[in-house]
C-alpha cells in the first residue's frame, strides 16, 4: 500500500512547482468545500474572517489560538487539499509558537504563519501596527521550525515591516527569517507592484506568498502578475466571506420589503447543490448499511 504524503509535504509540492498556487479563504468547513469544488488546490483559513463570522468581533487579536485551531480541524477535515493557517503572532512568546504549531499540526493543516507584529496585533492593512524587534521574531521561528513532528509542516514567516520599517528593512527582516528556519515569506501590505518587484528581486532565500485583500493597501494584481514577478503563492483571504455578507444582507433586506424569498431563490443554492456538496448521499447510504441494518434485526 502506498503511503499517503502528509499535508505539508502536498503544499510544498504545489508551492515548488512552476505553477502559481492560488489558495483562496474560507471562514468555516463549507466555504472549504466551495474552495475545493472549484477546483482550487490549497484553502486558506482566513485570520480575519475566523473572528468576524464566528466571534462577530474585529481581528485585533481578540481570538484564541484555541478558538482557531478548532476552526482549522474543522475546515481539514472537510477538504482533500491543504490547508494554510493564519497563526496570529503564535500567540505568546517562542514557547507559546511551539504549542501553536503543535495544535495546529495536530489539526491536520498543512501549515501556519506568523507575524512579527506586537500582540495584541492588529488587521494588516490597517494604520498603528507595531512590530517586535528581529530577534524576538527570529526565536519565534526558529522554535516553530523545531517544534513540527513533520518537517514538511509548512512555516510562514509574515512581516508588517514594510509598513513601519520601510521595505528594504523588512527584505532584511525576510532573509534573518528564512536564515531562522521559515519555508515561506509573506510581506504583508505591500503598496504597489513595484515594492512586489523588490521583494522577489532581492532573493530572501525562499517562496514568496502574496496576500491580495480587498480594500486595503495593496492594489489589485493578478494571480498571472503574480506569477511573472515571481511570487509562489497568492491568497485571497476575505473574497468568500465579503461576498456572503453582501449577499446575505441584500437577501435580508430583500425579504423585509417584500415579505418573501421568491424573487432571490434564483441567487440561492438548491436542495440537491447543497445536499451534493456536503455529500449526504454517502451519509445516507452509511445509515441505510448500519444503522437501519441494526434496527431491523431488533
Amino acid at each position: 500500500m502506498t503511503k499517503r504524503q502528509s499535508p505539508g509535504r502536498r503544499l510544498r509540492t504545489l508551492i515548488e512547482r512552476d505553477e502559481i498556487l492560488v489558495a483562496p479563504g474560507a471562514y468555516d468547513a463549507i466555504t472549504g468545500r466551495l474552495i475545493e469544488a472549484n477546483g482550487y488546490e490549497a484553502v486558506y483559513m482566513t485570520g480575519g474572517g475566523t473572528v468576524n463570522a464566528h466571534l462577530g468581533l474585529p481581528d485585533t487579536g481578540l481570538a484564541t489560538m484555541t478558538e482557531m485551531v478548532e476552526n482549522a480541524g474543522r475546515i481539514a477535515q472537510a477538504v482533500s487539499v491543504p490547508v494554510i493557517c493564519d497563526a496570529d503572532t503564535g500567540y505568546g512568546n517562542a514557547v507559546n509558537t511551539m504549542r501553536t504549531v503543535r495544535a495546529y499540526e495536530a489539526a491536520g493543516v498543512a501549515g501556519i504563519h506568523i507575524e512579527d507584529q506586537v500582540a495584541p496585533k492588529r488587521c494588516g492593512h490597517l494604520d498603528g501596527k507595531q512590530i517586535v524587534p528581529v530577534e524576538e521574531m527570529t526565536g519565534k521561528v526558529r522554535a516553530a521550525a523545531e517544534a513540527r513532528a513533520d518537517d514538511d509542516f509548512v512555516i510562514i514567516a509574515r512581516t508588517d515591516a514594510p509598513a513601519v520599517e520601510g521595505v528594504d528593512k523588512a527584505i532584511e527582516r525576510a532573509r534573518s527569517y528564512v536564515a531562522a528556519g521559515a519555508d515561506v515569506i509573506f510581506s504583508e501590505a505591500l503598496t504597489s507592484e513595484e515594492e512586489f518587484r523588490r521583494f522577489a528581486d532581492a532573493g530572501v532565500g525562499a517562496p514568496l506568498l502574496a496576500n491580495m485583500t480587498e480594500f486595503g493597501k495593496t492594489p489589485y494584481l493578478s494571480t498571472g502578475q503574480f506569477q511573472d514577478i515571481g511570487y509562489s503563492v497568492v491568497i485571497f483571504p476575505m473574497l468568500a466571506f465579503r461576498t456572503m455578507v453582501k449577499a446575505v444582507d441584500n437577501a435580508l433586506g430583500e425579504l423585509r420589503a417584500r415579505g418573501t424569498q421568491t424573487g432571490m431563490l434564483d441567487r440561492m443554492t438548491t436542495r440537491e447543490e447543497l445536499y451534493k456538496l456536503v455529500d449526504y448521499p454517502t451519509y445516507d447510504q452509511h445509515e441505510r448499511r448500519f444503522v437501519r441494518e441494526v434496527g431491523e434485526r431488533h
